[in-house]
């Protein structure tokens, strides 16, 4: 295992930017070691920036992420870091789960719209006409 990677390693390793990775640390959420102007992360950075970026694909703000985190380093520890993680993750599914049927019951009123309109069009004898862009 290496001991320290260097801020353009993550950047390629996780295609993110180095704007991203400073952000993270002015939020408190990662800390390099400085060496003059060089960041140098540790495994464990790595690994929590890996974790960061998993919570932020999840949906979850970097104030919820930030709780998760300092749980980690503090009382009640990891079981209570994952109890949080189980607690969010359930959170986040049910509104995702309300969004898929917001987006069903949409998309059931576009047919039905979309079907009057070619029944009154038909009514009318007049023919569908298209867009192109």
């Amino acid at each position: 295992m290496r001991e320290h990677y260097t801020i353009t390693e993550l950047t390629r390793e996780f295609g993110i930017s180095t704007r991203t990775i400073r952000f993270y640390e002015d939020e408190g959420l990662i800390h390099p070691i400085r060496r003059g102007r060089t960041r140098l992360f540790r495994p464990s950075d790595r690994q929590l920036l890996r974790n960061i970026l998993r919570g932020k694909r999840l949906g979850f703000a970097i104030s919820e992420i930030r709780e998760i985190v300092q749980m980690y380093r503090e009382p009640p520890g990891e079981a209570g870091q994952l109890r949080a993680i189980l607690r969010r993750v359930a959170e986040r599914r049910a509104e995702l789960e309300q969004k898929r049927r917001d987006i069903e019951d949409m998309l059931g009123e576009l047919d039905a719209a979309e079907e009057a309109c070619l029944t009154r069009m038909a009514e009318l004898g007049v023919g569908q006409t298209s867009r192109s862009g």
